[in-house]
C-alpha cells in the first residue's frame, strides 16, 4: 500500500511539473534546465529578392543576399553586433541597438540585446535575448542595405 501510495505521488508530481509555465522574459535561455522560453524570431517565408524579378535590382539583391548569408554563418560567440541601423556593419555611432552573439545552433543564432538608443525598438529590451533564424538575419542585412 505505502510503494502504490508512493507511485500516486510520483505521478502527481511529475504531472504538476508539466504544466508549470514560465512566461517572465528571461535573460538566460535555460538550456541546462527544462524549460526553454526565450523568444525565437523567425525568417520571412519568402526572401527580399524573390520579389524583384529580373532586373539589375535584382541581381544586386541576389549578391547583398549571398553576403548577408557570409556574414551570419561567420557569427562568432562573443561577436558584436549592430541590431538595428547597419546590421553587418561594425556598431558605430549610427548603430540604435547593439548586441553580442551569445550562442548559436544550426540554422540559428542567439543574440543578447546590450544596448539601445531611446529611438530604437529594442530600447526596453536590454539583456534580453532572442534566437534569430538565420533567414531572418539575412532578412535584417537586406533591410539595412537597402532591400
Amino acid at each position: 500500500m505505502k510503494q502504490q501510495a508512493t507511485r500516486v505521488g510520483l505521478v502527481l508530481l511529475v504531472g504538476a511539473l508539466g504544466c508549470i509555465r514560465d512566461t517572465r522574459p528571461q535573460r538566460d535561455r535555460g538550456a541546462a534546465g527544462l524549460i526553454e522560453n526565450t523568444e525565437t524570431i523567425k525568417g520571412p517565408l519568402k526572401h527580399r529578392c524573390a520579389g524583384l524579378g529580373n532586373s539589375g535590382a535584382s541581381k544586386r539583391c541576389e549578391e547583398a543576399r549571398y553576403l548577408g548569408q557570409i556574414y551570419v554563418r561567420k557569427l562568432d560567440v562573443g561577436t558584436d553586433v549592430c541590431l538595428e541601423g547597419g546590421f553587418g556593419d561594425e556598431p558605430g555611432g549610427a548603430c540604435l541597438a547593439r548586441a553580442q552573439v551569445a550562442d548559436s545552433r544550426p540554422g540559428e543564432v542567439l543574440l543578447e540585446v546590450r544596448g539601445a538608443k531611446p529611438d530604437s525598438r529594442w530600447f526596453h529590451k536590454d539583456q534580453n535575448q532572442y534566437w534569430f533564424e538565420e533567414t531572418a538575419l539575412v532578412d535584417l542585412y537586406l533591410a539595412d542595405h537597402g532591400y
